[in-house]
């Protein structure tokens, strides 16, 4: 519900003249702006997820945020970097689901010239370009096992190495993960391991659907409308309260 192309044809049923209007004084919703990038709500749920988030932010433990897809868990992983002491180093995000095991390999840990076919030079890989700072990993119930024990290796030790080299690499990296899986049905079935999963879920955030906190519709649907203004250089529209009932 946070991506604005998953969002904007719904809302754009509604915002039109005369059920949207110019904003003219603040939002019915908050007085302030809408913080691009922010995670809206004001649900019991939200109110404590964000609590938590500012409670292991500066932790620098691995983060496990669990959700259903469209839930809103990258943004939890943004906040997690920007209240964290990481926050002026990189946060570079990964999605695991999107590349096959050995691109994966490659994307995250970098390849020496030669490793495989099109491999014409050296490449760094995640791992090392989030140095200092975050490296998300979405859709972290996708990795295969062999990745399984590479990143295990990673959060036990902090080293790595290239695929196709030999030389052992060093990485201050904070590593948060998220998926819409049940990793440990995942462990249960024998498709995710064990060890990992405790390394990764020492912190485990859990993001609400929508349908459990549906107050919030209307605040995230303005929430929306200002950014989609932004983005088109238009005065801000306001739902008014005869939408924002209906939602």
């Amino acid at each position: 519900m946070h991506r604005l192309s998953a969002v904007e044809d719904s809302i754009g049923a509604i915002a039109s003249e005369p059920a949207v209007r110019d904003t003219e004084r603040p939002l019915p919703m908050r007085a302030e702006q809408p913080e691009r990038g922010r995670f809206v709500g004001r649900h019991a749920t939200v109110v404590r997820l964000l609590a938590a988030v500012e409670k292991v932010a500066r932790s620098g433990a691995p983060v496990l945020v669990l959700g259903e897809s469209g839930t809103g868990k990258e943004l939890i992983a943004e906040a997690l970097h920007n209240k964290s002491d990481r926050r002026a180093g990189p946060l570079v995000k990964v999605n695991c689901a999107a590349l096959v095991d050995t691109l994966l390999l490659s994307e995250l840990f970098g390849h020496e010239k030669g490793a495989f076919t099109g491999a014409t030079a050296r490449r760094r890989g995640r791992f090392e370009m989030a140095d200092g700072g975050t490296l998300f990993l979405d859709e972290i119930g996708d990795i295969s096992p062999k990745t399984q024990v590479a990143l295990l290796r990673v959060l036990q030790d902090g080293t790595f190495e290239r695929v196709g080299g030999g030389t052992t690499l060093r990485g201050d990296v904070r590593v948060v993960c998220a998926t819409h899986r049940d990793l440990a049905a995942m462990v249960a079935e024998g498709t995710f391991r064990e060890d990992l999963y405790y390394r990764l879920s020492g912190v485990t955030l859990r993001v609400p659907a929508l349908r459990e906190r549906l107050s919030d519709m209307g605040e995230i649907a303005q929430h929306l409308l200002h950014q989609i203004g932004q983005e088109r250089a238009e005065s801000p529209k306001r739902l008014t309260p005869e939408v924002l009932a209906v939602l």
